[in-house]
């Protein structure tokens, strides 16, 4: 089993920055790719940024050249940096992680609770 835990959301102005950071923890499991999704109540989670253990990154368009996203693989920890801050930004946040857990090849994926990140006008 494996633990998701976010950190660092919070209310920010409008043009303004924050970081994120999730760090996936427990036992006998290899990351393959950790990223972030965000969703506000009645619609779909949609991806925001996604990194693999390689470090290949993947961005939705509404965040390109606006959020980074970085993996430290020895502290199993993912970050997202969020610059230029919009008022539609303002979302829950939700970390993911991808894991094998022992089986090469395989991927399961587990959920953080979510943070709040509001960005005011």
């Amino acid at each position: 089993q494996v633990q998701v835990m976010e950190s660092g959301g919070g209310l920010v102005q409008a043009g303004g920055s924050l970081r994120l950071s999730c760090t996936a923890s427990g036992s006998s499991f290899n990351i393959n790719h950790m990223g972030w999704h965000r969703q506000v109540p009645g619609k779909e989670r949609e991806l925001v940024a996604k990194i693999t253990s390689g470090g290949m990154t993947f961005y939705s368009d509404s965040v390109k050249g606006r959020f980074f996203v970085s993996l430290d693989n020895a502290k199993n920890t993912v970050y997202l940096q969020m610059t230029s801050l919009k008022p539609e930004d303002t979302d829950v946040y939700y970390c993911n992680a991808g894991v094998d857990e022992g089986i090469p090849g395989s991927n399961t994926n587990y959920w953080g609770q979510g943070t709040q990140v509001t960005v005011s006008s």
